[in-house]
């Protein structure tokens, strides 16, 4: 039925957030930041809370990537305050030295999603053409994919920054569809962002795959053709 995968990355294959905690504590303990906040779990959830927004909107074209670089540290280390009680007022520079840490512990770390490895072997030897939706930065990605080693498992990546709009852009989707030979018709998305990868996908005349990797908390607020709450389910359908 399906001749092509459209597979995004991060957090459907590649465990971002497990792997980018890893990270923040390391760059939090490389610039000592205790100094300005009472422990490492306080400067997190900050984090947290500023990168989900400011995704959603650089995923919406609402701000620009050098944006949300500079701004998902900004605000969070802004809430920081040393022991005389001043608040930490951090300097674009400063902010960007962050990111660049940040971004170099991300890009070595080979976490993945359970069964990752397995699943795109069984869709490999099952004949189906394996493409990477994603709108991740393009250097960290291939960074990425190098160090969880499944770069060579993708016949072909299409980058949110190759396609001049990320998802769920119908730019995306048409950029993608013409850089593979895709059709609507013979393709399906698989993917753990239901606004991005599914939405957008639905949009543009795909079927769908919703990997809900947390049910107890989030209801697909439209119909899907697939929702899997594992990897290891997809070799079951597909």
């Amino acid at each position: 039925m399906y001749k092509n995968l459209f597979i995004d990355f991060d957090d459907t294959l590649y465990d971002t957030r497990g792997n980018a905690e890893i990270s923040l504590r390391e760059m939090f303990d490389h610039f000592q930041l205790n100094q300005y906040f009472p422990d490492f779990e306080t400067f997190s959830r900050s984090y947290w809370k500023t990168n989900v927004e400011l995704w959603a909107q650089y995923s919406n074209g609402e701000i620009e990537r050098d944006y949300l670089i500079i701004e998902r540290f900004r605000r969070p280390l802004s809430e920081g305050v040393d022991a005389n009680g001043n608040h930490f007022n951090p300097t674009e520079e400063f902010c960007l030295k962050v990111s660049d840490v940040f971004l170099d512990f991300c890009a070595v770390k080979p976490g993945v999603v359970d069964g990752a490895h397995e699943l795109m072997e069984y869709l490999k030897k099952k004949g189906y053409r394996l493409i990477m939706c994603s709108n991740g930065f393009h250097e960290i990605q291939y960074r990425k994919l190098k160090s969880c080693g499944l770069l060579e498992a993708f016949d072909q990546i299409i980058l949110s920054e190759d396609a001049g709009a990320n998802k769920p852009s119908p730019v995306f989707f048409d950029y993608a569809f013409e850089a593979t030979g895709a059709t609507p018709s013979d393709t399906l998305m698989i993917g753990d962002n239901f606004s991005t990868d599914i939405l957008g996908a639905k949009k543009a005349g795909l079927a769908t795959m919703f990997f809900n990797r947390h049910p107890e908390s989030f209801k697909a607020t439209e119909s899907v053709d697939y929702e899997i709450h594992s990897l290891k389910e997809v070799m079951g359908l597909l």
